[in-house]
């Protein structure tokens, strides 16, 4: 049985929710998508939240800053920065690969050495990387356990984002949260395929057989406040939908089209996603991995959206 928990409009819980001490937060890459999610989240369960950004302003600092004077006091990190891998405006060249390494690897190394030179340090530092890391398969079924890490281009960029964010003391608890394909109202993987959709243009990708790892941006953002807010949660955390383990390609398309009430019967044919992301990131739509989340829910995780109807229901109402 999956856990449950509705939330009100503005983000709270609809049932009683347990008080938590306010703290001082600070995220890497809290201007995009995920962040601005993440940072109203925070905001409305009472914690302050500061930006590191490349911008100066209110309640931000850059990265040059952080490196020049370190952490600032804080309570917990959460690093949520990256180049999006499939902006359709980048070609996939040796350039923008080496910018997705930079913008996750080297920001990830700069929050860790600054939470290890900190003192005091913060009690909670919070990593979200992909799923990725384990090797796209129509049956095997992965949770935090699993191998991985070490087949391609994007598992082994995993393998050292993960790495860089490892510190040495224990006195700061460090959680990983490998994300799936992330969906909401205001970007991720829905912006780009709404339209499509409402036109009756939409269908699955390819054959659709392809696994499709999906998660709601409430509950990505839940399960980072959940890592920061629980001492009791570290290590590896699976940021997938629980039903997520059973949905296909097809299963999103056709789930997509119900919601629009729009046909969802035209496939995108594997050979245009190739010739648009090129053949190394066109891996990411083509395949997909079955994952469960298995410590996720061990850790008394409650999921706001397990499943895609309802999910889907949430984004396009």
């Amino acid at each position: 049985m999956f856990l449950v928990e509705r939330r009100s409009p503005e983000g709270l819980s609809a049932h009683a929710r347990p008080a938590f001490p306010a703290m001082r937060v600070l995220i890497g890459g809290g201007t995009g998508f995920v962040g601005r999610a993440l940072t109203q989240l925070l905001k409305n369960q009472g914690h302050e939240v500061t930006l590191v950004s490349r911008s100066p302003g209110k309640n931000r600092i850059t990265w040059d800053e952080l490196s020049r004077l370190g952490l600032p006091p804080c309570d917990g990190v959460v690093n949520l920065s990256g180049e999006n891998v499939l902006n359709p405006l980048r070609r996939w060249n040796e350039s923008f690969r080496q910018d997705i390494v930079t913008s996750r690897v080297e920001t990830t190394k700069a929050l860790a050495k600054a939470i290890a030179e900190a003192e005091p340090p913060p009690l909670a530092w919070v990593l979200v990387t992909g799923v990725g890391y384990y090797q796209p398969s129509h049956t095997t079924k992965y949770t935090e356990d699993s191998p991985g890490g070490d087949f391609d281009f994007f598992s082994r960029l995993v393998t050292r984002w993960e790495a860089a964010a490892k510190i040495p003391s224990d006195a700061t608890r460090q959680v990983v949260v490998r994300s799936g394909v992330v969906l909401g109202r205001d970007g991720g993987a829905i912006a780009q395929m709404l339209w499509p959709f409402r036109l009756g243009l939409g269908g699955p990708i390819a054959s659709g057989r392809q696994p499709f790892p999906w998660i709601h941006v409430a509950d990505l953002t839940g399960i980072v406040a959940h890592a920061l807010e629980q001492e009791g949660v570290s290590g590896i955390l699976n940021g997938v939908a629980p039903s997520a383990v059973t949905t296909t390609n097809k299963d999103f398309a056709q789930a997509m089209g119900s919601a629009l009430r729009r046909p969802a019967l035209l496939p995108l044919p594997g050979f245009a996603v190739s010739t648009i992301f090129g053949p190394e990131r066109s891996i990411m739509l083509l395949e997909g991995q079955r994952v469960v989340p298995k410590r996720t829910l061990e850790s008394n995780y409650c999921f706001e959206f397990p499943d895609l109807p309802s999910a889907l229901r949430d984004i396009l109402s």
